[in-house]
């Protein structure tokens, strides 16, 4: 063969051996090549070779751990195509929007689904926390990936947030002024102690904030940079070592029975191994202590690689599905353009912040500071609390189970129902007494009641049950209650002036 005999054998051989060189192992049809797909792959290689089926059950995680990665994906993708148009500036940002929205081709469409994404994700979070405490699933060894958790959640609010400024409209504008409001909140308790001048936290957040007194362009250049490139490499890396800990820690939770569970399959259906292998353990060291593989075999398992691989696309399909539905039905919003002269009334926060905004009517510092750091730092407190393993891997399990939850939603409703409708019809310690100093109502307010019934009936559970766990769950079915609560009262019953409205019909007219 001449040399170029060859150079045209290899040129035409050339499309086949990219696929060999890209997929080594060949096909996966095997067990082995099944393997060696997964640790061959650098997105396959979070997963462990081999998944329980119990962990492949809808009713074990219903797939929102994947929802919530399909979900940022999707406004990675989209926020990238917008940033091809958006320029973050404030003198032109409302109208880069405007031409997204009216002149880009699919511009609007696009900006549609970047907007559900975003929303699909906070909400698909917010359950897949819920879902991982009512399963047990911050129990050892899983605490610490219970905190990585907690940090992914911090994070994704932070980069929604961001988000809500860049359309620089007069939603988006006072939006921000209220958060920014929120994070100067110390001012309400350093202002009544008279340190403001010489110890002013509140100040020092809300400069960090905006890089300025106020909202303007060092604010929209700050959350640009947060939102596009600060938050979402940070979420990036903290989504791998979330990942990451899930597989060496062992997989999903599971109960301690869940191989009877799960019931046995014909080995001709799911058989253990399908190739004979080269070797069986390959030792790098021998070491005192034991890991969460020690005890296990693969009895009751299947390939990773295709079952759970296609379970996680069926899920992203889903999620794209539902934000592309979403984004068809309701436009993004976009008011005119941001007027620092002309206040929005009522000026609202994003929705998943009006249950604070709610909270803060009543006191600056308790509703935007003093409570959440309460929420934050009991959930990363309760993997170190709850040491009982009683009902680990099940929906509810523990002391009291489903019975339990049903009380403590009882309870979480009608406590926060029955102290917002008090305040709303009678008012509170201002109404009541005009010159009551501020740290009384900054001590005693409807935020602080709604927490302290909350915390009464957790500890009343703890001593009925003995039980961490028992006190765990109504605490946070509780808050959990009283987050809907005040979201839906933020949301569809605040009108001007923050007064409480039964429909914005009732509102004063112009």
């Amino acid at each position: 063969m001449t040399a170029m005999e060859q150079f045209v054998a290899n040129l035409r051989a050339a499309p086949s051996r990219i696929v060999e060189t890209a997929f080594r192992s060949g096909k996966p049809e095997t067990d082995r090549t099944r393997s060696t797909f997964v640790f061959g792959n650098v997105f396959l290689h979070l997963h462990s070779v081999r998944t329980h089926r119990w962990s492949l059950r809808w009713t074990t995680t219903m797939g929102l751990g994947i929802a919530s990665l399909a979900a940022f994906l999707i406004t990675l993708v989209t926020g990238v195509l917008l940033m091809f148009y958006y320029k973050p500036f404030t003198e032109v940002a409302y109208d880069s929007i405007k031409d997204i929205h009216f002149v880009v081709p699919t511009g609007r469409f696009i900006r549609n689904i970047h907007r559900w994404a975003a929303n699909v994700m906070v909400v698909c979070v917010i359950l897949h926390m819920a879902r991982a405490f009512y399963t047990g699933a911050y129990r050892k060894p899983r605490e610490f990936n219970w905190l990585i958790g907690m940090g992914l959640l911090v994070v994704t609010l932070g980069l929604s947030f961001t988000g809500y400024l860049l359309p620089w409209d007069q939603l988006a504008y006072w939006a921000i002024t209220i958060g920014a409001n929120i994070a100067q909140s110390p001012r309400e308790v350093t202002d009544a102690l008279n340190i403001t001048e010489y110890f002013d936290p509140g100040g020092f957040q809300r400069l960090l904030l905006l890089g300025s007194d106020m909202v303007g362009p060092e604010a929209l250049i700050r959350f640009y940079l947060l939102h596009v490139m600060i938050l979402p490499l940070v979420l990036g890396g903290l989504m791998a070592v979330h990942f990451w800990r899930i597989r060496k820690d062992g997989g999903l939770v599971k109960p301690a029975d869940a191989d009877q569970r799960a019931g046995t399959t014909e080995e001709t259906v799911y058989p253990v191994f399908t190739d004979a292998p080269n070797r069986t353990y390959h030792l790098a060291a021998i070491v005192k202590g034991r890991t969460s593989q020690v005890g296990r075999g693969p009895e009751n398992t299947v390939p990773s690689m295709p079952h759970l691989f296609y379970a996680e696309l069926g899920v992203l399909m889903l999620t794209t599905l539902v934000c592309v539905l979403l984004g068809l039905i309701s436009d993004a919003p976009l008011k005119e353009l941001a007027n620092p002269a002309v206040p929005e009334n009522p000026a609202k926060a994003p929705w998943y912040f009006l249950g604070l905004q709610e909270l803060v009517a009543f006191s600056a510092f308790m509703g935007g500071i003093g409570i959440p750091s309460i929420v934050l730092i009991g959930l990363g407190l309760i993997p170190y609390l709850d040491r009982e393993k009683a009902g680990t891997g099940e929906w509810f399990g523990g002391p009291g189970g489903w019975s339990l939850v049903k009380q403590a939603m009882i309870v979480g409703f009608l406590s926060s129902l029955a102290i917002e409708a008090f305040v709303i019809h009678y008012g509170w310690l201002r109404e009541w007494f005009p010159n009551i100093p501020q740290l009384f109502i900054t001590a005693l307010n409807p935020g602080t009641m709604i927490t302290a019934v909350y915390g009464a009936y957790s500890v009343w559970l703890v001593r009925k049950y003995a039980s961490a766990r028992a006190g765990a769950m109504g605490l946070f079915t509780c808050f959990l209650c009283g987050f809907l609560v005040l979201t839906v009262i933020g949301t569809y019953f605040r009108g001007p002036n923050w007064v409480f409205y039964w429909s914005p019909s009732e509102w004063p007219k112009h």
